[in-house]
């Protein structure tokens, strides 16, 4: 990891008018969270729309969308990565550094929320069990669209297309593709770390390890590969 490389990709993510978009989903769950707890619903009645159909369906995919395509789609786009790829470095260093950054923030403006609601529905474990998944979501959404990133020019029309129609849609009709679910994943995990009636997963939680890994190392080798074909210019060979 390049700590410069770090610094300028965080700076400018951070700096873009893009973070205002991480803020409303993140405060819209609390405030559904604290909603529900308010006119006595129990944790059951309100965690399952808030945490699941808000939280995972929703928070955590779209966040890691906005902050996986801007670290280096934005730079793609605008120009700005020629003078990254101009640097004496390897590809790989520069794709990790900014993966990591991605998996950083993602992580940060999902789980705190998550945090927060599982600590509203009186459950410590679950709270710590929401940060977990959100941290292995992250790894493994934050792969996927920065992969995707430097595969198109237009990766969050491609990652809306896995959040919305792959995941959301296919996903509560077709059984077989749950077991290419991120979101599934987290479920399973986060259910079996703190076994609640909010959360219920779909794919067994050996499976779920297993593929949230696949796609995180399968989608950041391809990416490293893709940023290896980029010329100085900032266009694929």
């Amino acid at each position: 990891m390049n700590p410069t490389i770090a610094r300028i990709t965080t700076r400018g993510l951070l700096g873009r008018r893009r973070i205002w978009l991480l803020v409303p989903l993140p405060l819209i769950l609390v405030g559904l969270a604290l909603l529900g707890r308010a006119f006595g619903a129990t944790p059951e009645e309100w965690g399952e729309p808030v945490i699941v159909g808000l939280g995972f369906a929703a928070v955590l995919p779209v966040i890691a969308l906005i902050v996986g395509t801007g670290v280096v789609g934005s730079e793609i786009d605008d120009g700005t990565i020629t003078h990254i790829l101009a640097k004496p470095l390897p590809r790989s260093e520069i794709l990790f550094t900014k993966l990591a950054v991605a998996v950083g923030v993602t992580a940060a403006f999902a789980g705190v929320p998550l945090f927060i609601a599982g600590v509203i529905a009186n459950s410590l474990s679950l709270a710590f069990a929401l940060v977990v998944g959100s941290v292995v979501g992250s790894l493994a959404y934050s792969a996927l669209f920065v992969m995707v990133s430097v595969m198109t020019r237009r990766p969050v029309l491609l990652g809306l297309v896995y959040v919305v129609l792959w995941e959301g849609l296919l996903g509560n009709i077709l059984s077989g593709t749950q077991k290419l679910s991120i979101q599934q994943y987290v479920l399973s995990i986060v259910d079996w770390l703190a076994p609640t009636d909010i959360l219920h997963g779909k794919v067994s939680v050996p499976v779920s390890f297993v593929m949230a890994g696949v796609f995180t190392v399968a989608a950041s080798a391809y990416a490293v590969q893709r940023l290896r074909t980029f010329s100085v210019a900032g266009e694929t060979g």
